[in-house]
C-alpha cells in the first residue's frame, strides 16, 4: 500500500492522497463553502463599520436632539474607536481559547445591548461610555471575523472565503452612514441606531441557528501576545496597514473640502456612492485573485491606490478624472481589508486571532490620526493637499510592502 501527495499541474492541493490507483479527498478538502454563513459574517462587519460611522452623518440632528454641540456628538465615533483601540488585543488574547461561535453571538450580544442604551439615552456622558463599550465588543468581533471565517470553510478556498466575509466593511462605508443619515433626518436620529440594532439581532439569531462551530486554540500552542507581535512580518503589515489606511481616511473623512476646491458638480453624497460601488468590485476582483496571487494583489493594489490620489490630484479641474480617480480608489479600498486579513492570517499562522485583534487597532489609529492630520491641514491649506497626504502615505505603504512584508503572504504549499 502506497500514499503520496498528487498534484494536478499548476495544482497546490496537499489533502489529495493515492492509495494504488485510487485518489481519496481528505475530508476538510470536499467541504462546501459555507457561503450563507460567511454572508452572515459579512452582515455583523456591515453593521460595525456603519455603527463606528454613522454619527459623522447625523452631527447636527443628534446635537439638536441632545441638546449639546457638534464637537462633543463627534466624539462619539472617537469613543468607539477608543473601546476598540485599548480593549481589542487583550480580549482576544484571554478568549482565544473558547470556541469560536459562542464567543461570536456572545460579543454580538454586548453589541446590540450597548447600542441599543446609545439609542435611547438622553445624557451625553452615558452616550459616551456605551460608544466606548460598543467599540469593544467590535473590536473582538473585528479580532475573531477573518479567522472564524477561515475554519469553517475548505482551505483552498481560504481566500475566497475571507474575501466574502470582507464584504460588509466597504459595503458599510458605502451604505451605513449615507442610510443612517437618510433615517436619522427623515425620522428621528435614533430609530439608525436602532435600525443597526434590528440587523445586528437578526443576523446574531441566523448565525445561532445556521454557522458552524469552530475550536479556540489549544492552550499549548498559544503565544504570549508581546510574541505574536514579534512574529516576523506582523509589525510591518501593522505598518502597512496604518500607512495605507491613514492615505484613505485623511481625504475620505475630508472630502467636502477637496471638492470645494476642485470647483466639481459632483456631491459628496453621490462621490461616495461612486465609492462604495467600485469598493464592492473591489471585492470580487479580490476573491478572484487573492488565493492564486495574494503578493502582486497587495503590491498591484497600493500601486493603483497612488494613481489615484495622484489622478485626484492633477485631474481636479475635470470631473471625468475625478470619478475615473474614485472608482479605481475604491476598488483598491474594497479589497484592502481582504488583503491585510489574508496577509496577518497566514503570517500569525497558529496564532492568527490574536495577529488578526491587531488590525482594527491599527485601522482605528489610523483613523484618530486622520482626523488630527486632516483638521490641521485644511486649515491651513486649500483641499488639493488631501491628495498629495494620500500619494505619500500610499507609497510610505508600497515602499512597507516591497521591502518587509515576509514571503509567509504567499499562500503555503508543500
Amino acid at each position: 500500500m502506497r500514499g503520496d501527495v498528487s498534484h494536478a499541474p499548476g495544482d497546490v492541493r496537499t489533502d489529495d492522497v493515492r492509495i494504488g490507483d485510487v485518489r481519496i479527498e481528505d475530508e476538510q478538502s470536499i467541504r462546501r463553502l459555507p457561503i450563507v454563513s460567511l454572508a452572515l459574517l459579512a452582515v455583523i462587519g456591515f453593521v460595525l463599520v456603519a455603527m463606528e460611522t454613522m454619527p459623522a452623518g447625523l452631527l447636527p440632528v443628534i446635537a439638536t436632539g441632545m441638546g449639546t454641540s457638534e464637537g462633543t456628538v463627534g466624539l462619539f465615533v472617537s469613543a468607539y474607536a477608543l473601546g476598540t483601540v485599548i480593549v481589542t488585543i487583550p480580549a482576544i488574547s484571554l478568549t482565544r481559547g473558547m470556541r469560536r461561535k459562542p464567543l461570536i453571538l456572545t460579543a454580538i450580544l454586548g453589541l446590540v445591548l450597548a447600542n441599543t442604551v446609545t439609542a435611547v439615552s438622553t445624557d451625553v456622558t452615558l452616550s459616551l461610555i456605551t460608544r466606548f463599550v460598543a467599540g469593544a465588543f467590535s473590536g473582538i468581533i473585528w479580532g475573531m471575523l477573518a479567522a472564524y471565517g477561515r475554519k469553517i470553510s475548505p482551505p483552498r478556498r481560504a481566500g475566497l472565503a475571507l474575501s466574502i466575509v470582507s464584504t460588509g466593511a466597504p459595503v458599510g462605508f458605502a451604505l451605513g452612514t449615507p442610510l443612517g443619515s437618510w433615517l436619522g433626518t427623515t425620522f428621528d436620529w435614533r430609530w439608525a441606531f436602532v435600525g443597526l440594532t434590528a440587523v445586528a439581532i437578526v443576523a446574531g439569531i441566523l448565525i445561532a441557528a445556521i454557522a458552524p462551530d469552530a475550536d479556540g486554540q489549544a492552550g499549548r500552542s498559544r503565544l504570549p501576545v508581546a510574541r505574536v507581535l514579534r512574529i516576523p512580518g506582523i509589525l510591518p503589515i501593522l505598518a502597512v496597514i496604518f500607512a495605507w489606511m491613514l492615505a484613505h481616511n485623511t481625504i475620505y473623512t475630508y472630502i467636502s473640502p477637496y471638492l470645494r476646491t476642485t470647483g466639481s458638480s459632483l456631491t459628496v453624497d453621490v462621490q461616495l456612492f461612486i465609492f462604495g460601488i467600485a469598493s464592492i468590485a473591489g471585492i470580487v476582483i479580490t476573491g478572484a485573485l487573492l488565493d492564486r496571487y495574494p503578493r502582486p494583489l497587495l503590491h498591484g493594489s497600493v500601486i493603483l491606490f497612488i494613481a489615484a490620489g495622484l489622478t485626484l490630484l492633477v485631474g481636479h479641474t475635470s470631473t471625468p478624472a475625478i470619478i475615473v480617480a474614485t472608482v479605481v480608489w475604491g476598488i483598491t479600498f474594497g479589497g484592502a481589508a481582504a488583503q491585510l486579513q489574508a496577509a496577518l492570517t497566514t503570517t500569525g499562522g497558529d496564532d492568527s486571532d490574536v495577529a488578526n485583534s491587531f488590525l482594527p487597532v491599527a485601522f482605528n489609529l489610523a483613523i484618530f490620526a486622520a482626523g488630527i492630520v486632516g483638521a490641521a491641514l485644511v486649515s491651513g491649506f486649500d483641499g488639493l493637499v488631501l491628495p498629495v497626504v494620500m500619494i505619500f502615505f500610499g507609497a510610505v505603504a508600497l515602499v512597507l510592502t516591497q521591502l518587509h512584508v515576509p514571503p509567509s503572504t504567499r499562500r503555503r504549499s508543500s
